[in-house]
């Protein structure tokens, strides 16, 4: 019998990731949260006599976003290289899970061809005590596994 041990869950401030911009790889020290997801196109499928409508996956498309604190100037100064030359920068994401505590190990998965949706350029805020933050929106072409959790 398969049991789950508290220990092996996986706790999310243990790893890190970073940005591989331009051949140089940025560490995203400053990010809070990152999430990434791949939503599925499907296409329906009906026939005469079936009362149910079936789907059929045709494509994807990869989503994410990122919560940072107020700090770096970097997707600032992407953003602004963009409106200076109109080339846009497509860079990709790598995030790792790796938990020491867990037995599942490390979970390595890189987002290929990310692109920011949106970037904010200033931020003031008096009503609040707690440290700046932005979220960041993206989306990417394509994704690799690195490397897979352990199966526990």
């Amino acid at each position: 019998m398969n049991v789950l041990h508290a220990k092996d869950t996986i706790s999310g401030k243990e790893g890190v990731a970073y940005a591989k911009i331009d051949g140089n790889n940025e560490e995203l020290f400053f990010a809070k949260a990152i999430t990434a997801s791949v939503k599925k196109t499907k296409s329906q499928v009906t026939a005469i006599g079936k009362r149910m409508v079936g789907h059929k996956t045709s494509g994807g498309e990869g989503t994410g976003s990122m919560t940072l604190y107020l700090l770096t100037p970097l997707f600032r100064q992407l953003l602004s290289d963009w409106k200076s030359s109109g080339a846009d920068t497509y860079f990709d994401l790598v995030i790792e899970n790796d938990d020491p505590s867990s037995n599942a190990g490390k979970q390595v998965v890189q987002l290929i061809d990310v692109n920011l949706d949106e970037t904010l350029l200033a931020y003031l805020d008096g009503d609040s005590d707690d440290p700046l933050e932005e979220e960041v929106k993206f989306t990417f072409e394509d994704f690799e596994i690195l490397t897979a959790f352990t199966q526990i």
